[in-house]
């Protein structure tokens, strides 16, 4: 973390601002079109090691996502950041802004926070795409105005095809990991590292990443393939413990992962139509709830075209959106012959993955026995 947090400090000192990003999928290209350094803050276990200041003004029955993100803005990394930019997803990450706002002003701290409001309703309604295109407008105009940047159509066509590489990369470099030429922890190491650098720098580390993985051959016979899913993808101790079990991951349905990058929107010089198209289009996540009627087909669909025989569920504690869907998905699944594993993962679980082994290795038997 403290060389990204360097990094991120040199890209201050060069004149550019930089903006906290959260929830997961802000508009990323019209940000850095305008000369802003987003940098998404989310799957930071790891990164905080305890949530004191959080622990002021959220609930202990928050999940760790909303309490670490607080965390995060109220302490010292937070003197990093020239503004944040957050929308609406569920009910508790749709009301973090006003508690962040108050935290920093008893700690006699001001900083920027623009709100954007997603349409909550079915996007085929005409309102909602008119509603966000007029929202997108309006957000442009506040950046301008808070940071003292610039729109531009023509970088903004040029951010989109930025980003546009950095998850064709990304969907490159998943397919080589079902392929059996890079092991998922490195994986989910790299997709990682992006949201928390540059879109260039990123680019440039998946493009050598999957020149690497290009010249690996492929040692796949003695493993049986799954899908991980949840909100936050397992931990590298919990990766390596599935690895180790001779369970291989061959594709994904985690939010910092393919649902981050499932879909690119066609170019268009106008934000207001490309993301009208970016979140109706958007792989399904609870998170937006308009995508969340299309989850069931697409999660039974992955499990199907991988070739999956398990799905292991990684849930975030008192995540009810997440929870609340799993047994659905899960009946389903049985009744496809594909076997699952729900596994809660608590705020201080992240360093403590070694008590979810009996069950990882009691899974693996399960698949080993039904070969």
């Amino acid at each position: 973390m403290d060389s990204v947090i360097e990094t991120i400090r040199a890209c201050r000192e060069k004149g550019t601002p930089v903006v906290g990003c959260f929830p997961l999928y802000p508009p990323l290209e019209l940000l850095h079109a305008m000369g802003l350094r987003p940098v998404v803050l989310w799957e930071l276990k790891g990164i905080v090691k305890s949530t004191p200041l959080s622990d002021r003004h959220l609930q202990p029955f928050a999940c760790s996502v909303a309490r670490h993100l607080v965390e995060i803005v109220l302490s010292d990394y937070g003197a990093i950041l020239d503004g944040l930019l957050m929308y609406n997803a569920c009910d508790t990450l749709r009301n973090l802004p006003e508690i962040i706002e108050r935290g920093l002003g008893a700690q006699g701290r001001e900083l920027p926070i623009i709100k954007l409001h997603i349409p909550a309703i079915p996007a085929e309604r005409t309102e909602a795409s008119e509603y966000l295109a007029r929202r997108m407008d309006a957000l442009v105009a506040e950046c301008e105005a808070a940071f003292g940047v610039h729109f531009s159509s023509e970088r903004f066509l040029e951010s989109q095809r930025r980003y546009g590489e950095m998850r064709a990369l990304l969907r490159r470099l998943e397919a080589l990991v079902g392929e059996g030429r890079l092991l998922y922890r490195a994986f989910s190491r790299i997709n990682r590292f992006g949201y928390l650098v540059g879109v260039e720098e990123q680019v440039k580390r998946l493009r050598t990443a999957v020149d690497d993985c290009a010249a690996v051959s492929i040692n796949a016979s003695a493993t049986i393939p799954i899908v991980v899913s949840g909100i936050l993808p397992p931990p590298p101790a919990m990766i390596d413990l599935i690895e180790r079990c001779g369970l291989r991951v061959v594709a994904n349905d985690v939010a910092t992962q393919r649902r981050s990058y499932g879909y690119q929107p066609p170019e268009d010089g106008d934000p207001g139509g490309y993301y009208a198209d970016f979140y109706r289009r958007h792989h399904p996540c609870t998170t937006l709830l308009p995508t969340a009627d299309r989850r069931v087909d697409t999660i039974l669909s992955l499990v199907e075209e991988s070739g999956a025989r398990g799905l292991v569920f990684i849930g975030e504690k008192f995540c009810e959106y997440e929870s609340l869907e799993f047994p659905h998905i899960e009946g389903l699944l049985r009744e496809r012959g594909v076997s699952s594993l729900r596994l809660e993962m608590a705020i201080d679980d992240y360093e403590n993955c070694a008590a979810f082994a009996t069950r990882i290795e009691a899974f693996a038997e399960l698949l080993k026995g039904g070969r």
